[in-house]
């Protein structure tokens, strides 16, 4: 048993009670900024057309986030608690460390357990006296939830504006329809007076929320749209709002049974009308501005632009960027490309550019320099470079692909040095047709030419057709020119043969041959010979060189034969005398040409052969129909029902009695034209309206609506086709009309 005495309170449990108190001063510093935070995020978004979204996702990440540094500060540290005990107070001498001894390990020897006691006591007297023992700073806490006490006040005045907006003017709205007469003591139906009307644009167009002064409206493409409906007296039966295909159900507004609200998000362009107590309002356009992608100008450089010898390395690069609403990001993505041939290495670099791009502007200049050298180019290589933008709304633009190449000098140098002594002119071998064009040339020259130059051409001419006869003589195995011509060798006389068939001339030493070659190894060279003939190719043998049908190296043959005789003409300068076997030569190519060429017969599909045990005779149609080619053609733009319309409403504007059948023709150009408005609500939809007063006219048979014919005979000639053009008839009694009677009466 230790001898030292110990207190009721261990070590442990005095540094985990310092460290709880620390924890919970550092919760309530967090928690006091993050309610506050809650709170001024649902203040703003309540002004937000995505508000409950933006919202939930707020309060899911500050509360997410919270929970994780929560649950970081709430794991006990004490060691390093004891750590930060012994430097900030030096009467703890370093010790603080004795008090995390656990039982469970080697028990402390005397002084160790002195030193223990002694800490404990002092920092169980220091705590009394200061029961925060770590420093803190309330100051960001506060500073924080300051800021964020005045974004939500600010949150709740901004309010104000959103209830000015929503307190916009009535706007009546007209039912074309008449009025169904009320029996005497019967109350009168309740009807819709007006409305009023409140537009939200998207956050991203930074657009306050506006209330137009007419029915028909233009707004960004998702804004949000609310009607507020007027009707004369409470009722059950809620107005509907009709948008194309969609119908959409107004609801009551709480504590006032005489309005009714619906709302929509708009995406695209329509027209809309209201119905209410079986009445059906006009048609009202609703024109959808779409948010168009951002515009990019390269000013500078040019698309292509080549950095010369002894140049600047540095390419300055200039954007014009454009955006209905605004722009907030913009890279240039440069691809270098480095080597030649096979062995090109590209690497991108992306620079980033949206810093130029502060405030979201509408129109904005980005500027930035490539610097080759910093890019890893050298002389030869490339770059092509581009640039990308995105608006508000993350529609991205990519501009044209742009190349900068820096001039390889040490290519250019060596060409240069080589081109001082030697003809860089390509060489190649001249056909046939071209020697024969030359030869044409040179005869109808031959007035204007010297002798001298004459003699020179047509020697030219012939050196080609050389060149010529020597690269086809190649598929006959000849060579070398010693074994080129028709002719054979002249025979050898008898004067000049030797015993072993060899002549006097052919520069072997025979003498020699024969004094050192026995008999012997004459009869085993020879047998070496023959038995090695099978498997020689002899390349000097014509018979042999090649693989070529017999009747294609005749005419081959033929070929060289006619060459050699164009060769000999042309030599002497006699080009008229050449030119019949230049073009013999030239027939005689073309066939073996076409005798050369291998034909395959052409596959397709071959039917499988019916089995005449089971299919014929047997009567059995199914699956035989004949065959049908189906092709919808596009209705012919003649439009009878607009015509109709027109020719109707020029025979009412000259006082034609309107029927009830022509309240049919009307109602079938209204429709046409209602196709139209669905495209232009803003350009036809008054026409639209028009047609239909006029439809309901004709109709009742009632006068007809003299202000209505305007708009929709304008909107009729616009959707009718362009007549084409008819020629030009000459004016009768013009000049010359009359010259041309004239000149007839007097022959």
């Amino acid at each position: 048993m230790s001898v030292i005495a110990t207190s009721l309170i261990s070590g442990q449990d005095l540094l985990r009670d310092i460290n709880r108190r620390e924890v919970n001063r550092r919760t309530t510093a967090l928690l006091l900024p993050l309610v506050v935070a809650v709170l001024a995020l649902g203040a703003w978004a309540r002004h937000w057309s995505a508000g409950p979204l933006v919202f939930g996702v707020g309060v899911a990440v500050l509360v997410l986030g919270a929970g994780l540094w929560l649950y970081h500060l709430r794991q006990p540290r004490l060691a390093l608690l004891a750590q930060r005990l012994d430097r900030l107070y030096p009467e703890l001498e370093d010790s603080t460390g004795l008090l995390l001894h656990d039982e469970s390990q080697p028990p402390l020897n005397l002084l160790e357990q002195l030193q223990q006691q002694r800490v404990r006591a002092r920092l169980t007297s220091r705590q009394a006296a200061q029961p925060y023992l770590l420093p803190f700073s309330w100051k960001p806490a506060l500073l924080t939830t300051a800021a964020l006490l005045l974004l939500l006040a600010g949150g709740i005045w901004w309010q104000q504006p959103a209830r000015t907006a929503t307190a916009s003017a009535a706007l009546p709205v007209r039912f074309p329809d008449a009025e169904t007469p009320v029996a005497p003591g019967q109350p009168a139906p309740a009807k819709l007076l007006n409305t009023r009307l409140l537009v939200l644009p998207p956050a991203y167009t930074r657009q306050a929320s506006f209330a137009p002064t007419s029915l028909s409206f233009s707004c960004p493409a998702g804004s949000r749209v609310r009607w507020t409906a007027q009707v004369s007296r409470p009722t059950r039966s809620a107005p509907v709002l009709e948008m194309g295909a969609k119908r959409i159900l107004f609801r009551a507004v709480p504590g006032q049974p005489t309005q009714f609200v619906a709302e929509a998000t708009v995406t695209a362009s329509a027209l809309y009308r209201l119905r209410f107590n079986g009445q059906v309002s006009d048609d009202y356009a609703l024109d959808v501005v779409p948010d168009r992608a951002p515009t990019l100008q390269i000013q500078t450089p040019k698309p292509y632009t080549l950095i010369e010898f002894g140049a600047s390395s540095t390419v300055p690069v200039r954007v014009l960027m454009r955006d209905d609403y605004g722009l907030t990001e913009a890279q240039l993505v440069a691809t270098v490309a480095q080597g030649q041939g096979e062995a090109v290495k590209f690497k991108e670099f992306v620079t980033n550019l949206s810093g130029q791009l502060r405030g979201q502007p509408r129109q904005a200049t980005v500027s930035t320099t490539l610097r080759l050298p910093a890019l890893g180019l050298t002389y030869g290589d490339e770059v092509y470079f581009y640039v990308r933008a995105r608006d508000n709304a993350r529609h991205l633009t990519r501009s044209d692909t742009y190349l900068v190449q820096w001039e390889d000098t040490t290519v250019q140098d060596g060409l240069t040095d080589m081109s001082l002594s030697v003809n860089v002119v390509p060489a190649y071998f001249r056909s046939q047709r071209q020697i024969i064009i030359d030869t044409e040339k040179l005869m109808a020259e031959r007035a204007s030419l010297p002798a001298a130059a004459f003699t020179e051409r047509a020697n030219n001419l012939g050196f080609d057709q050389k060149m010529l006869r020597l690269r086809y003589g190649k598929f006959l195995g000849e060579e070398s020119e010693n074994s080129i011509g028709s002719a054979p060798p002249p025979a050898a006389s008898d004067s000049t043969k030797l015993t072993d068939g060899h002549s006097a001339d052919d520069g072997h030493d025979h003498s020699a041959a024969a004094s050192s070659s026995p008999a012997d190894q004459g009869d085993a060279a020879s047998a070496t010979a023959e038995l090695m003939e099978p498997y020689m190719h002899r390349h000097d043998d014509a018979e042999t060189a090649d693989f070529l049908e017999p009747a294609v190296k005749a005419k081959l043959r033929g070929v060289l034969n006619q060459m050699w005789e164009a060769e000999l003409r042309l030599r002497l300068a006699k080009p008229a005398e050449a030119r019949p076997f230049e073009y013999r030569a030239l027939r005689l190519l073309k066939q073996v040409q076409q005798q050369t060429r291998a034909y395959v017969r052409k596959s397709g599909f071959e039917a499988p052969v019916l089995p005449e045990a089971t299919a014929r005779l047997s009567g059995d149609l199914a699956g035989a129909a004949t065959p049908r080619l189906q092709h919808q053609a596009p209705r012919p733009a003649t439009q009878p029902e607009l015509r109709d319309a027109v020719r109707l409403l020029a025979a009412m504007r000259t006082g034609q009695p309107a029927r009830p059948t022509d309240a049919v023709t009307l109602e079938r150009a209204g429709q046409a034209v209602a196709q139209a408005a669905l495209q232009r609500p803003g350009a036809y939809l008054a026409a639209v309206r028009a047609l239909r007063q006029l439809a309901a006219d004709a109709r009742v048979g009632r006068q007809l609506c003299a202000s209505c014919f305007g708009p929709a005979e304008a909107a009729l000639t616009a959707l009718l086709p362009v007549p084409p053009a008819a020629p030009a008839r000459p004016v009768p009694g013009g000049r010359l009309s009359q010259r041309y009677f004239q000149r007839l009466n007097t022959q």
